[in-house]
């Protein structure tokens, strides 16, 4: 009986530890997106028309086979885990890079992997998302989280700020219905101007579109739930590396910068101000970690590990990226300087896949909290 026990608590334990593939695999696609993705480019990007790099998604996605991550090997993927995605994000959100991974890698692969006893078509698209050259987004609104998402009725309307709607090669469109794969030169997708410039979004009209059915409507309300869960929990560690990124440049400004002669991150009160930020980015890893463990090891914790992630890291995300435009003085607040970059994606990913309060809602009714 006692070992009986330990071994329960054993599986039961969390591991929020980088492993020693887990840190190769950042320095990697570190490496890479310094070369490929500094700051002048991602300005360079944001002021274009086109603010996603394909050259850097087929150097990410397909040459360094990332975008099959969470693919099995059998479906052409690596066989890997939320663990190893989750690293990937977080040197994506350093970057800001504008980059599909987590709409097309994350959420429509997650979505699909759902459904991939249903049919054999959903089997060859999986193979060609996990090969990098082709990219898909799921069709709902990029606000929405994992229990508010409502489904079309058909084939119809207009669903608007779709992520990545714009740029993908396959749309995925959940109905009523069921899961349809559609051809995205099929589909009329009218650019939107969104407040983070490096992740566009798009309304997708869908009057009169033909699509393939992959999955009927049970198997499509598990699979897109299932796929916004993934992301909602993945998003928290893109978070997390946007708050590093600014809490490590702050600390470096604050001590270079002189007032009075002498660096300004020596005042008492800045160092108080980013002695805190450090204990929130430090408790947003912890977070972000732990939803990324438990969807890799498939916890039934998960939704309950994913909204605590959401909860947390989004609010520190803002934080972080407020305090390095405040600290960064006048030359943070111009548009030469990348924080504000880091700021808006901060915002934004703030209401994507659900905003926070819907996932204190998701907390307290798991935990049985009662309203006051």
């Amino acid at each position: 009986m006692k070992a009986q026990t330990a071994q329960t608590a054993e599986e039961a334990t969390v591991d929020l530890l980088y492993s020693e593939a887990e840190d190769d695999l950042r320095a990697a696609v570190r490496s890479l997106l310094t070369d490929r993705a500094d700051t002048p480019a991602a300005l360079a990007r944001a002021e274009s028309d086109a603010p996603y790099d394909p050259d850097l998604w087929r150097s990410l996605g397909a040459r360094m086979e990332l975008a099959g991550l969470l693919v099995p090997e059998k479906l052409g993927g690596q066989g890997a885990s939320h663990r190893e995605a989750a690293v990937v994000l977080e040197e994506i959100g350093r970057a800001v890079a504008p980059v599909p991974f987590l709409t097309s890698a994350v959420i429509a692969t997650e979505t699909l992997l759902a459904v991939a006893a249903e049919s054999a078509e959903v089997g060859t698209l999986v193979r060609e998302l996990a090969s990098g050259h082709r990219t898909a987004a799921l069709v709902v609104p990029f606000s929405a989280g994992p229990d508010s998402v409502r489904l079309p009725a058909a084939l119809t309307g207009t669903v608007s700020a779709v992520a990545d709607a714009a740029t993908a090669d396959v749309l995925l469109v959940p109905t009523a219905q069921g899961l349809y794969a559609l051809d995205a030169a099929d589909v009329t997708a009218t650019p939107l101007t969104p407040l983070d410039l490096t992740r566009p979004l798009a309304a997708v009209t869908l009057d009169g579109a033909n699509g393939t059915l992959l999955a009927g409507p049970d198997a499509t309300r598990a699979a897109v739930r299932r796929g916004l869960l993934a992301g909602a929990g993945l998003l928290a560690s893109e978070q997390l590396g946007v708050a590093e990124w600014c809490l490590t440049e702050t600390v470096a400004y604050t001590r270079e910068r002189k007032q009075f002669n002498r660096p300004v991150g020596s005042f008492q009160a800045l160092k108080h101000r980013m002695a805190q930020l450090w204990l929130e980015v430090v408790s947003a890893r912890a977070a972000a970690r732990n939803a990324a463990d438990t969807l890799a090891t498939g916890s039934p914790e998960v939704p309950l590990a994913v909204a605590v992630a959401q909860a947390y890291c989004a609010r520190v995300a803002v934080h972080a990226a407020e305090e390095c435009v405040q600290l960064h003085g006048g030359i943070g607040m111009t548009w030469e300087h990348p924080a504000h970059l880091y700021l808006k994606r901060a915002k934004s990913a703030q209401i994507a896949l659900g905003p926070a309060g819907e996932h204190r809602s998701a907390i307290a009714a798991l935990m049985d909290l009662t309203a006051p």
